[in-house]
């Protein structure tokens, strides 16, 4: 049986069915009410949440069809979501720009086997401009993320020798791959106006117009993907193509200066995937829109991931999500779970670390990935420095991916909701259509104890 929480929406959207989309963008659902500021957790060292607004429910397929006319046919009930990838600010007081991930998918056992599911093929990946205004997300403008030729890229998986197959909502049909398809996860603005997106898949980073265009694609060398309708370009160090599945490219971040820092978003599976598995070593790389290369790579090695979540003892569920630029050569690097998050600061040394090194071979014995002491074993692995633990902070939502500086003081939190899918065959019910998790994105805004910026 279908949830209360999901009643009540089906109620909001037959109500809403016979609005125009601009309308509906312009609705927004009361967050939580923020208390008076004052620390909530002494744990946290002040930090506490002084706000919190939450995005209106919009049915997919008008929203996907507003952009790109006929591309839904069928939303299965799915509201928009998974906006909450990356938040980056827009340059107006409460207002950022988000990008979608791949689109509703989940996973189901079929013979003992997970099945990767996309209730919705036809839905595009979509850079979201929202406002944060009293206890509401207001969706400003979206821009649907397209080929050449203007076809949607979709967010089917590109590959079959590297990406899991995808399958119909019920994980009974096969559904085509497609070689233009995105797991767009990170994005920033450049100074003239278009787009750097990071994406899981490649993993890749995206260079895309103002219009939405997909301009260059820049992959791992070898990659050897073939039949996109757009430029990709193989620059990336090779050894990006051990990622682990579904875990390429999720954190991105633009210096000042206009270089930009992505973020594997767990360690790769060298030499094998027992290895990674089991790793705490992740990478950052430094790419010069410039030069059209990445000219360093550093190491960066998580906590444990007892202290990261304390109700979590498998390392694989250890994630960087985001990663926010704070002057000079200075990064947040956010090290998550899907329950818990903490935010380390780091400054980027000059030179270009491991790039080019023992460390980018696969062949090396041991590979970065199996060393349990990387600076003895001379890797040079990143400082870092504790901001925030945000699961001593009341009110911070699960899955935090976007994170974005606001003033010298205060993060703004984007959550991830996963377009309220859960996996497994409840995610549906008889009718074919979502049987919503409740869980909706929200805009969090932490206050921190002391400035990270002057």
């Amino acid at each position: 049986m279908a949830s209360h929480a999901h009643k009540q929406r089906t109620v909001r959207r037959s109500l809403a069915a016979a609005m125009p989309i601009a309308l509906l963008a312009a609705i927004g659902v009361a967050g939580t009410a923020a208390g008076a500021p004052g620390p909530e957790d002494g744990g946290a060292r002040g930090a506490y949440v002084e706000g919190k607004a939450t995005l209106a429910d919009t049915p997919l397929g008008a929203f996907s069809n507003s952009l790109l006319p006929g591309s839904v046919a069928d939303d299965r009930g799915i509201d928009l979501g998974g906006i909450g990838s990356d938040l980056y600010p827009a340059g107006r007081k409460g207002e950022f720009w988000t990008v979608t991930d791949r689109g509703p998918n989940g996973q189901i056992k079929v013979d003992g086997k997970k099945r990767r599911t996309f209730p919705v093929p036809g839905f595009d990946p979509a850079i979201v401009k929202v406002r944060v205004s009293g206890g509401r997300v207001q969706v400003l403008k979206a821009i649907a993320i397209t080929t050449r030729s203007g076809r949607p890229v979709t967010g089917l998986p590109n590959q079959a020798s590297r990406d899991e197959a995808p399958y119909t909502y019920d994980a009974k049909t096969p559904l085509p791959y497609d070689p233009n398809g995105l797991d767009t996860e990170g994005i920033v603005r450049a100074a003239d106006g278009t787009f750097w997106l990071a994406d899981e898949y490649g993993p890749s980073l995206v260079h895309v117009s103002a219009r939405g265009e997909v301009l260059t694609r820049y992959v791992p060398k070898g990659l050897n993907l073939k039949g996109a309708d757009y430029p990709v370009v193989e620059s990336l160090p090779a050894i990006l193509l051990k990622r682990k599945t579904n875990r390429g490219f999720e954190g991105l971040a633009q210096l000042p200066g206009g270089d930009l820092v992505l973020a594997v978003q767990s360690p790769l599976s060298v030499p094998d995937t027992a290895a990674g598995e089991k790793s705490r070593n992740a990478r950052l790389l430094r790419f010069s829109p410039k030069k059209r290369a990445v000219t360093a790579e550093y190491a960066y090695r998580f906590d444990a991931v007892d202290v990261v979540d304390p109700g979590e003892d498998d390392p694989s569920e250890l994630k960087i999500s985001a990663l926010v630029a704070i002057g000079g050569d200075r990064l947040l690097v956010q090290e998550r779970t899907d329950k818990a998050s903490r935010i380390h600061r780091v400054t980027l040394p000059r030179g270009r670390g491991m790039l080019g090194s023992a460390w980018d071979d696969p062949t090396t014995s041991p590979s970065y990935e199996q060393t349990e002491d990387p600076v003895t074993a001379g890797v040079p692995v990143l400082r870092k420095t504790l901001v925030v633990d945000f699961t001593k902070v009341v009110g911070v939502p699960g899955k935090v991916e976007g994170i974005a500086l606001t003033g010298r003081d205060t993060l703004a939190l984007i959550n991830d909701n996963d377009f309220g899918m859960t996996d497994g065959p409840g995610a549906f019910d008889t009718h074919g259509r979502l049987v919503d998790s409740g869980i909706d994105t929200t805009v969090t805004y932490v206050r921190l104890p002391r400035p990270l910026r002057g």
